[in-house]
C-alpha cells in the first residue's frame, strides 16, 4: 500500500530514479494507493543530465524537484489476486507516465503486475520484459 510521503524506485529510462508519493489520485474513500493506481509525486533523485543525449529522449528528461504523475507497478505489502493467489513484491516501484497515460521513458527495465494489462496500461505491459 502506497502512502503519502511514500519512497519508490522508478523502473523506467524517464531520468527519475527514487520518487515520493505526494498524493493518490483514486475514488473512493481509501487514502492508498495500491497496484494500478495513478499517483502523483515529486522527483527526489534523478541520473545526471548527459549532454551526449539529444532528441526527444532529452525532453522528456525529468529533473529532481519535478512534479510527474506515476503509475504504481509493484508493492511491497501483499495483495490477494481474483483467483485466490496472494502476490508480494521485494519493493515498491512506479513508472512516470503523462497526462493521457503513456509512459514518459521509452524503457522499463524490471517485471511488473500482469493487473496492469487489465487496468489499461498495455504500453507499460508491453514494454516490461516480464510481467509477473
Amino acid at each position: 500500500m502506497i502512502y503519502l510521503k511514500t519512497l519508490l524506485n522508478v523502473i523506467d529510462n524517464s531520468g527519475a530514479q527514487v520518487v515520493e508519493c505526494i498524493k493518490v489520485l483514486r475514488h473512493g474513500p481509501r487514502n492508498f494507493g495500491k497496484v494500478g493506481d495513478k499517483i502523483t509525486v515529486v522527483v527526489k533523485e534523478a541520473r545526471p543530465l548527459s549532454s551526449a543525449i539529444t532528441g526527444q529522449s532529452s525532453s522528456n528528461r525529468v529533473k529532481r524537484r519535478d512534479i510527474c504523475r506515476a503509475v504504481i507497478v509493484r508493492t511491497k505489502a501483499p495483495y490477494r489476486r481474483p483467483d485466490g493467489s496472494v502476490v508480494r513484491f521485494d519493493d515498491n516501484a512506479c513508472v512516470l507516465i503523462n497526462q493521457n497515460g503513456e509512459p514518459l521513458g521509452t524503457r522499463i527495465s524490471s517485471v511488473v503486475a500482469k493487473e496492469l494489462k487489465d487496468l489499461q496500461f498495455n504500453k507499460i505491459a508491453t514494454l516490461a520484459p516480464k510481467t509477473f
